[in-house]
C-alpha cells in the first residue's frame, strides 16, 4: 500500500506544484546535515502555505522547526511586516534551519528560538497573539502545547496539529506509546473545549498513514 500511496502523492505534486529548486535544496541540506527525514511532504507544505494565505495571517507560530522546510512554506506567504516565530529544541537543527532560512531570504521574517518549546512558550508576550499556530513537535507534550496555543490565540486563530493518527494507533486507549497518549489527550481536549470548532483528517501518502487536526478559535 505504501508504494501506491507514494505514487499518488508524487503524481499530485508533479501535476499541481511548480518545481521549486530552493525547497529541494533545503531538503538536500537537511539530509546532508544528518537531520531525520520527517519533513512534511511538498503537498502538505503547500497546504500549510494555503492556510497562511486563507487566514491572511500576519503572525505565525510554529512549534517544532526541524530544518525549516515547513517554516519556509509558511514564511513565504507572509505579507510585508509579517513574522513567523518557530521553536526548536535541538541546537543543531536550529542552526541548519537558520542557514536554510537565510538561503530562502526569510531571515528577517522568521525568528528561530532554540530550546525546549515549553520553556520558550513561557517567554512569549501573551498580548501579541498569533493568527496561525502549527504544532509539530514531540507528541507527549501536545496537550501542553494546546494550552499555550490557546493563550496566544484570538478569535479567528487557526491551530493545526500534525501527525495525530500515528498509523492508526490513536484509536487504541490501551497503547503504552507516550506519543499516542499525548495525541489522544490533545484531541480529547480540543473536542471538549467550547472555544474551538474542530475537525481532523487522516491522510495517506509519502509520509505513510497519519493525519492532522484543525481547530478554529471561535469569536
Amino acid at each position: 500500500m505504501q508504494k501506491s500511496w507514494s505514487a499518488v502523492d508524487n503524481y499530485l505534486i508533479n501535476q499541481l506544484l511548480p518545481n521549486d529548486p530552493l525547497l529541494e535544496k533545503v531538503l538536500e541540506n537537511n539530509l546532508q546535515a544528518g537531520l531525520p527525514a520527517i519533513d512534511v511532504a511538498a503537498n502538505q507544505g503547500q497546504l500549510l502555505a494555503l492556510f497562511v494565505r486563507m487566514t491572511r495571517a500576519k503572525r505565525v507560530l510554529e512549534i517544532g522547526t526541524l530544518g525549516g522546510y515547513s517554516t519556509i512554506w509558511m514564511g513565504r506567504e507572509l505579507p510585508e511586516g509579517g513574522k513567523l516565530t518557530t521553536l526548536e529544541f535541538d541546537a543543531h537543527h536550529a542552526e541548519v534551519a537558520r542557514q536554510n532560512l537565510q538561503l530562502a531570504g526569510l531571515e528577517n521574517k522568521v525568528e528561530v528560538i532554540e530550546g525546549p518549546a515549553l520553556d520558550s512558550l513561557a517567554t512569549l508576550d501573551p498580548s501579541e497573539t498569533f493568527d496561525l499556530i502549527f504544532i509539530d513537535a514531540d507528541k507527549p507534550n501536545n496537550p501542553y502545547y494546546l494550552q499555550w496555543a490557546l493563550l496566544y490565540s484570538h478569535p479567528g486563530t487557526l491551530i493545526v496539529g500534525d501527525n495525530v493518527v500515528r498509523e492508526g494507533e490513536v484509536t487504541r486507549p490501551e497503547s503504552q506509546d507516550k506519543s499516542v497518549q499525548g495525541v489522544r489527550r490533545f484531541i480529547e481536549m480540543m473536542g471538549n473545549d467550547p472555544r474551538l470548532t474542530c475537525t481532523a483528517l487522516q491522510t495517506v501518502g509519502l509520509k505513510g498513514w497519519d493525519g492532522f487536526t484543525l481547530a478554529w478559535v471561535n469569536g
